[in-house]
């Protein structure tokens, strides 16, 4: 079983990438002989995409790259930093280039998904945009949820989620993307 997981985010501190990092942790609890790989999106830093670069240029060895681990992993762990109720900047530009190479860009994997963020909404406005738009970039999301008020709720030195009915929805998310990709 060969996950891919990463935070949307560019940001060296996301919290979504420590999210993400716990639930990977909580899916080798579970299946320890799971090969998870740890994106880093500051590794796929590319131009802004626009039509007349992908004319003058093709598309970016970065993007390629990404649209490949996407194709080679079994299931993703998404964690969607919000920015001003949207994408970040960084992902967007990620996932445009990704959409030129084949609009299908999740290839069908099942994933899980979440976001959070300091304040009470707990990135539920990019993760309802996510759920949204999931199908149509061939994605099966069997899982999601909504982490509020991140710095209350986890416990950075730790990793964990300290909340128990939030770290109960994680471990309900993440089961079912392996009962998904064991069935």
């Amino acid at each position: 079983m060969k996950i891919l997981a990463f935070a949307a985010s560019s940001s060296s501190t996301s919290i979504n990438r420590a999210l993400v990092t716990h639930a990977a942790d909580r899916l080798l609890a579970m299946r320890p002989e799971a090969d998870i790989e740890l994106l880093d999106l500051r590794d796929y830093d590319m131009p802004v995409y626009s039509s007349d670069r992908e004319k003058e240029g093709g598309i970016p060895e970065p993007a390629q790259r990404f649209f490949t681990k996407i194709g080679e992993a079994d299931g993703l762990l998404i964690s969607y930093a919000e920015h001003n109720g949207y994408y970040t900047a960084a992902f967007k530009n990620t996932f445009d280039w990704a959409s030129r190479i084949d609009a299908k860009v999740f290839q069908g994997k099942p994933m899980a998904i979440m976001a959070t963020s300091p304040g009470g909404g707990g990135g539920g406005n990019v993760l309802k945009t996510a759920l949204a738009s999931a199908s149509h970039f061939s994605a099966e999301v069997v899982g999601s949820l909504s982490v509020p008020r991140f710095h209350k709720t986890f416990d950075l030195e730790a990793g964990t989620l300290e909340d128990p009915e939030l770290a109960e929805a994680l471990q309900t998310a993440v089961a079912a993307l392996v009962a998904r990709l064991t069935r």
